[in-house]
């Protein structure tokens, strides 16, 4: 059950609508060859619904439509992939640096037939040389760090999601001096992907 006594099978429902098969088949994915594959913990399966899928989900309500968007070190595909089946109308590049990574998600991708709107780049984020509208990141990096490494991928009037945790605000706080070096102001949102789902902290940095 989720926060508000609502089944997360009614919650998914609301959240995906018609792609509920496709997340359903991520899901299986995540917790058998992604676990097989080192890229999720075997302790995650309970929890992969509010901790992983929905945490994700909850930046959709953040995109504007149609907009181009960059998931920088996806990993196991979060939060790109969830949000790339919640958002039909935006266009997903998940930049993962390592091989084993990146051929995961290039599976994923295939076998979910995300592959007219989803694009697996193989790099660093300082080397992709490309502009979006929204850059995304979960559990990559601290925030001084994660700034240095995307904010060449951040377009005119564009901005880095970062998910975090409940200690956002104070990483925010402590990231000051590389946001005024790179001229950048940052806010820390709370946001969920449905009102019966646990929020999610998200730290929102635009340029000055």
């Amino acid at each position: 059950m989720a926060d508000g006594g609502r089944t997360v099978d009614e919650i998914a429902g609301e959240v995906f609508g018609d792609a509920v098969p496709s997340i359903e088949r991520y899901v299986d994915i995540l917790t058998t060859r992604g676990v097989e594959w080192g890229l999720m913990g075997p302790k995650e399966a309970p929890r992969i619904w509010g901790r992983h899928i929905f945490n994700s989900a909850a930046l959709s309500t953040l995109m504007p439509e149609g907009c181009q968007v960059a998931d920088v070190g996806s990993g196991a595909g979060l939060p790109g992939i969830p949000l790339a089946i919640a958002r039909p109308d935006i266009r997903i590049t998940l930049i993962e640096p390592l091989l084993r990574r990146s051929n995961f998600l290039t599976g994923v991708v295939e076998e979910l037939g995300l592959g007219d709107r989803v694009d697996v780049l193989r790099g660093r984020a300082e080397d992709v040389g490309q502009h979006f509208d929204i850059v995304t990141a979960r559990a990559v990096a601290k925030l001084p760090t994660l700034v240095g490494w995307t904010r060449g991928l951040i377009g005119q009037g564009g901005e880095l999601l970062g998910l975090k945790g409940a200690s956002a605000q104070e990483e925010l706080d402590n990231a000051q001096k590389v946001l005024k070096k790179y001229h950048l102001a940052g806010e820390v949102l709370v946001v969920r992907a449905h009102p019966d789902t646990e929020v999610t902290h998200v730290v929102r940095i635009t340029k000055q």
